[in-house]
């Protein structure tokens, strides 16, 4: 485990290679699973408010399951999560362009018609934070589905934390990113 500022890293951050490859997983972690993307409670207030501005992206399955659902539920383990089409199936913000699952709020916020990217689990994923009462748990989540990834991390020699290092400041912050990377160079120094 690394400790920086308020969270606990898992190794594998630092060890494991990762570089999304769309092309070849079709964007599946909106697909896959069996709960929606994990929500903050800010987040709900976010999709409360932008949701009209959203909802012109959405498809008609995952406007029926907001619709159903609620633009965000709590599900079996009382996490605030984003609704499923029919519960079960993608993600309700989903949308699909040239057979790839792409994020309907993304795509509303690439058009500059939202300031929300999207959920921060789903902008840090691999990644899957766990908030404790005195620090953060910050680990890889590996997943079969995401192999073409670490196939494309390994070929070019990219570690998860700076694969998604535009997600990580956004979570924790420049500075907090900063003092990773010196942490990392000073694991790196150490080990020659």
């Amino acid at each position: 485990m690394i400790a920086v500022g308020k969270t606990l890293l898992s190794d594998d951050v630092i060890e494991e290679k990762f570089v999304c490859d769309l092309q070849k997983c079709k964007g599946a972690c909106c697909v896959e699973g069996v709960s929606g993307a994990p929500l903050s409670k800010e987040e709900t207030k976010i999709l409360e408010d932008i949701y009209d501005k959203v909802k012109p992206y959405l498809t008609e399955r995952g406007l029926k399951a907001i619709k159903k659902y609620g633009l965000h539920l709590t599900d079996d383990d009382g996490d605030l999560v984003t609704p499923l089409v029919n519960g079960k199936e993608e993600c309700a913000y989903t949308i699909f362009e040239n057979g790839m699952a792409l994020c309907g709020i993304e795509k509303a916020w690439k058009d500059g018609v939202v300031d929300f990217r999207k959920p921060v689990s789903c902008h840090l994923y691999p990644i899957r934070i766990t908030e404790h009462k005195n620090y953060d748990a910050v680990n890889y989540s590996e997943w079969d589905l995401c192999a073409p990834a670490c196939k494309l991390g390994k070929k070019l020699k990219v570690p998860v934390y700076k694969f998604l290092k535009e997600a990580l400041v956004r979570k924790y912050g420049h500075e907090w990113y900063n003092d990773l990377e010196k942490v990392v160079e000073e694991m790196e120094k150490a080990e020659k």
